[in-house]
């Protein structure tokens, strides 16, 4: 008698299906997935849409520390120590989001190598890209980090040497991710559209030729 074959684990079609721990959200823009100080209880992923990532200083001052994508995690700190929420994750878009619960999340790591490679891999690619920030942050100037920012943002090195950044981002915002003030922002964003770095006539375009900024000393 032929035996049965237990169906491969597929982590895309888990995070795809609620049940088990796990509940989709649908968020509307600009809508609050959890704030600052919120316990600290749930893995989210994100199947569509963006979301940010702010922190509120006790003298009020708020920085945006990430712009999160389709296929990124979130609020994985609760696997650790961590009780409460550190940052506020809000949607820039309307977006659908997975809600895994700490319990459930945890389950799914122990039982399923693959999943836990694919959850392992996108933490050690955003460990990556937190260093890259740092360094970013304490060696270059305010008009580097921009082009920087908007290069990341326009997933420079994909396919296509332009892409349009959906939605456009305010300077208010970018301002906030690169460290300095709305109005530098918007004095390098006249430049860069100047030289034909920026098109915002339709949207944001950004093209590829912005890396000389980064390259020029």
């Amino acid at each position: 008698m032929a035996r049965t074959r237990t169906p491969l684990f597929d982590p895309k079609t888990f995070l795809a299906i609620v049940g088990s721990g796990k509940t989709i959200l649908k968020a509307t823009k600009n809508e609050t997935i959890f704030l600052q100080g919120d316990v600290s209880d749930a893995v989210f992923y994100i199947l569509e849409g963006k979301v940010k990532l702010t922190v509120l200083s006790r003298k009020g001052k708020e920085a945006v520390v990430a712009v999160l994508e389709r296929g990124a995690f979130f609020g994985e700190a609760c696997l650790t120590a961590q009780v409460v929420r550190i940052a506020t994750a809000t949607a820039m878009t309307p977006a659908s989001i997975v809600r895994i619960e700490k319990h459930a999340m945890m389950r799914v790591l122990h039982d399923e190598p693959t999943f836990s490679a694919l959850f392992t891999s996108y933490l050690l690619s955003r460990n990556l890209r937190i260093e890259a920030d740092l360094v970013d942050h304490l060696f270059n100037p305010s008009e580097k980090r921009l082009a920087r920012i908007l290069l990341l943002l326009a997933h420079f090195g994909k396919e296509s040497t332009a892409e349009l950044i959906i939605p456009k981002i305010s300077q208010e915002t970018l301002a906030d991710m690169v460290g300095t003030t709305r109005s530098r922002v918007s004095f390098f964003m006249n430049k860069f559209t100047k030289l034909g770095f920026v098109d915002t006539r339709d949207g944001m375009r950004i093209h590829s030729s912005l890396l000389n900024i980064i390259l020029h000393d």
